[in-house]
Parts: C-alpha cells; structure tokens; sequence
C-alpha cells in the first residue's frame, strides 16, 4: 500500500469539506512542515504563499484556488508541480457573462431603481453575431449558452486553432478583424504580458456603436482611460464589467457614474458556486499524485496560465 499523500492547506484552516476530498483522494491534512503538497486557497497574498513555499523544501505540488493565477506569476517555478482552478468555474462565469450582455442590449441598467414608466427600448441578442476573446472553459460554456440564441460566434484566441460550435477562430494578432461586426465582445482570457490592455482606444473604435463590452476575465485586459471616453463619446453602446482597474473599484470613480456601465463586484463566480467541482479536483488530483500521474489544471509556468 502507497504512503497517503500528506496535504497542508493555507493561509486559512482547512474546512471540513476540504479535509474529506484530502481523504477521499488517498491523503490527510498535516502541518507544512510535514506536507508534500499545498492547496492556497486564496485569490491573493503571492508574497505569503512564496514565503511558505521557501519554508518548506519538502514541498512538491502546489495547488492554487483560482483559474486566474496572474498575481502569481513572481511565485510559479520549475521546482514545483503547479496546478490551479482551471475549468471549475466556467459554468458560473458563462453564466455570468451572458447575464451582463444580456441586462445590456435590454437596458436593465435604465430600468432598475426608476421610479416612473419609461420608453420602451433594448436589443435582442438572437441571430446576432459576437466575439468571444478566449477560448479556455469559459468560452466553451458561453459557446454552448449562444448556440440557443442562434448567434454567430467569433474566438479569438492565441493560436487559431479550431473551436468546437465557433463559427470563426481568429488569432490574436487578427483581433481588428473580429471587432467590428460583433454585438457584444466577451473577455474571457488569461491576464499576461501580451494580454495586458489587449482593448484598448484602437480596439474600441474599431467596435460597433451598438456593441457592448462584457469582461469577466482581469480589468488590466482593458485600458480603463479609454473605455471611459469611448462610452462617454457613444463610440460603443455600453461595457459590463465584473473587473476593473482598479479593483475594487472606489467610490465616486467615473465608471460608476456613468449611465451606459454595468459594474458588479467581482462576484461572477464564488466558492459556493464551484465547491463541487473543487472537492472532486481536490480530491482527484490527490489520488492522481500519489500514483505519479498527471495532474488536472496544470499550469505552464512558461505561458503563465
């Protein structure tokens, strides 16, 4: 019988749920000084979990909490085996994301909180073409909730390789082409260097005046100083923004006043909505680990996601 897997769990005690994935896999919750692996389960704090990971020599697998690992990337090296939340949330984002296109293009943001009857307005997402940046797991849900709407979807994505249900598939050097004719234009993608400000006044003004912007991936996708003047000047008809930079976003900044804005707080996806599937990745990756195989949600250190 293989010695169980030893797991420590930071910068918070491992609740219970946690505990029973690490045993249902094959291993049990010790120290740090005595685990062989650590799951962070945290969106932050880089500069504790590289501290912790010095500390602890022994360490071979580190498993962090979120798909999104950008704050990480000063920590990630090729002495560990790095794994995170990859695909768990993408039903909840998806999910997320047509919501904010949809509350959009139907002009939610001018109906709720009136206070007297309005005119009549909005725009149908049916038969619509639109432009998904990314093509992890995200788009991958997003592609399936738009096949009901009958949209014509664009990927555009790092190597344009084929999409399953993608009418298009772009590489990213060939975004332009995949802005103009697009109604919405979803952000879902790893944040790196060659991503950072990937929209900005050039993207914009190559979008649609009716076209909304929806990002569900790291405001630093988007230069915020332009997105502000492009929805203060009409050039596009709204952005709907579940991240933004800066983020949090503080009170009385320009992208809440302005009335074409739909901002929520980062809360496109919690624990709540994916601790299922962590438990199960959790727990599989346990098992996986202490049979020398492969591990799901691996990260390329060299890609940085």
């Amino acid at each position: 019988m293989s010695e169980r897997v030893r797991v420590a769990v930071a910068p918070q005690e491992a609740p219970e749920w946690v505990r029973d994935a690490v045993r249902d896999g094959g291993g049990e919750v010790v120290d740090l000084d005595r685990a062989d692996a650590l799951l962070w389960f945290d969106y932050r704090f880089p500069e504790v979990l590289g501290g912790l990971v010095a500390g602890a020599p022994q360490l071979r697998w580190v498993h962090l909490l979120s798909a999104g690992v950008d704050v990480f990337l000063d920590v990630l090296d090729d002495a560990h085996v790095w794994t995170c939340g990859k695909g768990l949330s993408a039903e909840p984002l998806a999910e997320h994301a047509l919501t904010l296109a949809l509350a959009g293009r139907r002009r939610l943001h001018d109906y709720v909180g009136a206070d007297r009857w309005g005119k009549p307005g909005g725009r149908s997402l049916y038969d619509q073409p639109v432009t998904i940046v990314g093509a992890g797991g995200i788009a991958t849900e997003l592609i399936a909730h738009l096949e009901r709407f009958r949209c014509e979807v664009t990927v555009v994505r790092r190597v344009p390789d084929p999409v399953a249900g993608a009418h298009r598939v772009l590489a990213v050097d060939d975004l332009h082409d995949g802005l103009p004719d697009a109604q919405v234009v979803f952000l879902a993608l790893a944040l790196t260097a060659e991503t950072e400000g990937i929209i900005g006044a050039p993207e914009l003004a190559l979008m649609n005046e009716r076209a909304w912007l929806v990002n569900v991936a790291r405001g630093r996708h988007v230069d915020t100083g332009a997105l502000i003047d492009a929805l203060r000047s009409g050039t596009i008809a709204g952005a709907a923004l579940d991240v933004t930079d800066p983020e949090p976003l503080p009170p009385g900044h320009a992208l809440w006043e302005l009335p074409n804005c739909i901002v929520t707080p980062h809360t496109a996806t919690t624990i709540s909505m994916f601790r299922g599937a962590l438990a199960n990745r959790v727990r599989e990756n346990v098992s996986r680990f202490a049979a020398g195989e492969p591990l799901l949600g691996g990260i390329d250190v060299a890609a940085g996601y």
